[in-house]
């Protein structure tokens, strides 16, 4: 496969679907499109799923009730979080892989709000993740995240998107 290290799919029914589970909505934001984007090219394997929570002091538990709920049971979960690990893309795909390879059909990916993840979301979590120290905006953390889904997909197909 081209020496990329990342195991080839069996079947066609071994591939892993994904759920990205935010808090907020996209309405109109330009980064939707280029979430739509990779949505469609990943096949039909890319689900979102948006809640909104009122403000309060327990909002951070209370979104990630709501985050939770959306996860299917079996999930790997993964909580994107700015104390997370920072992974390549080679070592992104490679953990998807193994956990489409262990049988986990479905990976979800939890994107909080501006107060963060509660200690709660993140200790259930398979993987913290990080897109590195800087702070993006959560809808743009959505598109970031579909392009390297995409990106994963491609490795793990054996695809020649990933040149890096």
């Amino acid at each position: 496969m081209r020496g990329c290290g990342v195991p080839v799919p069996r079947t066609a029914g071994s591939r892993l679907r994904y759920l990205v589970a935010g808090v907020g909505r996209f309405r109109n934001d330009p980064a939707a499109a280029l979430f739509e984007h990779y949505r469609r090219r990943l096949g039909g394997d890319l689900a979102l799923r948006e809640v909104e929570v009122p403000g309060g002091s327990d909002r951070a538990e209370r979104e990630g009730g709501r985050l939770m709920a959306a996860v299917p049971a079996g999930a790997a979960l993964v909580v994107l979080d700015e104390r997370g690990e920072v992974l390549p893309s080679r070592v992104f795909a490679e953990r998807l892989a193994r956990w489409r390879d262990d049988g986990r059909r479905t990976a979800a990916f939890l994107i909080g709000g501006a107060d963060g993840h509660a200690q709660t979301v993140r200790d259930r979590a398979d993987l913290l993740l990080s897109f590195g120290p800087m702070t993006w905006p959560h809808l743009m953390v959505r598109a970031m995240l579909a392009e390297q889904l995409y990106r994963a997909r491609t490795l793990m197909d054996g695809h020649p998107y990933h040149r890096g």
